[in-house]
């Protein structure tokens, strides 16, 4: 596949990829700024209604559904393969959103196909507190995994960095809303 316009008329039901954080910005703020919300700064306190990038305690949260376990399902990633697209699994691509089992929460792909940016900064400790966002660092996160990594690496706890620039094949964003 040749170019991104040319992934999307070929897969318009697979998770969006190749965006960078920076391009996830454009559009979040593009998108607010559409549905009258002007001040909108990608941050939990927000007024409702505005779109953002989960933060990582966010998109944690949203993942583990209430569980202490390595994944929402448990610490056995020989099941993994019921609940994401991963390298054993893939076939080098990603895959229409929603063919897996969902969290407990109703949430699809929330491990592989993409990895998804979140709002934070990248630094090696996390500060801790409710919901902190880590404004500062200039490598941002990414978590999830997706469909070329290891099981290890889409455990709910995992987490990497990359450059905000970053465009790649496996790489997305999923979106919330403040209400």
């Amino acid at each position: 596949v040749g170019s991104h316009d040319s992934v999307n008329k070929i897969c318009p039901d697979h998770p969006v990829e190749r965006v960078s954080w920076n391009d996830v910005q454009e559009f979040i703020g593009r998108l607010n700024e559409s549905l009258g919300l002007r001040d909108c700064k990608g941050e939990p306190q927000d007024p409702k209604g505005c779109y953002r990038l989960p933060t990582e305690a966010e998109w944690e949260y949203a993942v583990r559904a209430g569980t202490r376990t390595a994944y929402f399902f448990g610490d056995d990633d020989s099941v993994l393969g019921n609940y994401a697209w991963y390298h054993l699994n893939s076939g080098g691509r990603t895959h229409k959103v929603g063919m897996k089992s969902p969290n407990p929460w109703g949430l699809y792909d929330v491990y592989g196909n993409v990895s998804e940016w979140v709002q934070d900064g990248y630094q090696n400790k996390l500060e801790g507190g409710k919901n902190p966002l880590v404004k500062t660092g200039f490598r941002r996160v990414l978590r999830g995994g997706d469909w070329i990594n290891l099981a290890l690496h889409l455990r709910s706890a995992y987490r990497y960095r990359h450059y905000p620039v970053r465009r790649d094949v496996d790489v997305g964003f999923r979106l919330m809303k403040n209400l």
